[in-house]
């Protein structure tokens, strides 16, 4: 067990030696081991006593805490993260210089091609959707070809991306059913089944990189491609880049063999959107991460390697 995954309501939870206990109206329901933890992701109201947050902290155990309903991002605790300042300071100055656009090119270029083998291993399933999934790998093909133009700046690449993107989902949306009305690529709020669930992956998958970087020593905030944003982690949006293809593969397979249909969501009364009911995210925990499983390690080498970039191949990051 990586990822321990508390969703529900009204749960107490203490510290019972090396392992978390779990109360409900006072009666002991379980225990859960830390020692097998990398990680915890909270949702909703649960009562946690600070022996807790202790134990997790001094086993370096990231815990993640989301929203109830629309399980949105609302903060993260780390134990002792690796302070180099070294590392930080030629981060800081690297992103003024020639090195954001060696950074960006090959980022976007590995989204692109990574977009074209989806839509060609669609093809090959879905004889009827040939045409349509032709023409967009035509057109990814096309982007691929100027991305890696030396005279190209930063908004020449950026709007190079953004039409690619815009040609690919075009082509994506098609793959699903019509009784999931996923139209066109949506947030804040999902208006879909489909778009709920790239949304949360998307929100799941960024904040596991901001976890890697900031744990390696880098500033999650100072990013290469993504412009700076006060509040934002732009170097965790530049390296989940290459990775997004990933999710929506894992989300059409979900889609594609039924394990996850229109009846396992719900609309907010309250509120618009479209979300995942409570009893559908038992479900969803263990297939994210089964998928998540077998991904993390390239998640941690992305940021091993580029931190090695930015330190001019001198490895200096422990294991």
């Amino acid at each position: 067990m990586g990822t321990l995954y508390i969703d529900r309501k009204d749960i107490h939870i203490r510290l019972d030696g090396n392992a978390l206990a779990f109360y409900a109206n006072g009666e002991r329901e379980g225990i859960v081991p830390v020692n097998p933890l990398k990680r915890v992701v909270i949702t909703g109201n649960v009562t946690i006593e600070t022996p807790v947050f202790h134990k997790l902290t001094s086993e370096n155990i990231s815990v993640v805490f989301l929203s109830g309903k629309r399980l949105q991002f609302r903060g993260m605790l780390h134990g002792r993260l690796h302070n180099n300042g070294l590392l930080r300071l030629k981060q800081y100055e690297k992103s003024t210089s020639d090195f954001c656009m060696d950074i960006a090119q090959d980022l976007v270029s590995r989204k692109i091609n990574g977009q074209i083998k989806l839509l060609l291993d669609a093809r090959e399933q879905r004889a009827d959707l040939r045409f349509q999934l032709t023409n967009a790998v035509n057109i990814l093909s096309g982007v691929i070809d100027t991305v890696r133009a030396k005279d190209n700046d930063m908004d020449t690449l950026r709007g190079l991306e953004g039409g690619a993107s815009a040609s690919y989902f075009s082509a994506y949306t098609e793959l699903f059913p019509e009784s999931l009305e996923f139209k066109r690529r949506n947030r804040r709020p999902p208006e879909d089944p489909v778009n709920a669930m790239l949304s949360l992956c998307y929100t799941m998958l960024h904040f596991e990189m901001v976890r890697e970087i900031e744990v390696i020593g880098l500033d999650p905030t100072i990013g290469f491609y993504h412009q700076f944003d006060y509040g934002r982690e732009s170097l965790a949006c530049d390296l989940v880049e290459p990775y997004r293809v990933d999710v929506d593969r894992f989300i059409w397979e979900l889609f594609r063999q039924r394990r996850f249909t229109a009846r396992d969501f719900a609309e907010d009364d309250e509120r618009p959107g479209c979300y995942l009911k409570k009893q559908s995210r038992k479900r969803f925990y263990p297939e994210y991460e089964e998928w998540a499983n077998g991904t993390r390690p390239l998640w941690v080498d992305e940021v091993r390697t580029l931190a090695r970039r930015i330190m001019d191949g001198q490895d200096i990051i422990p294991e």
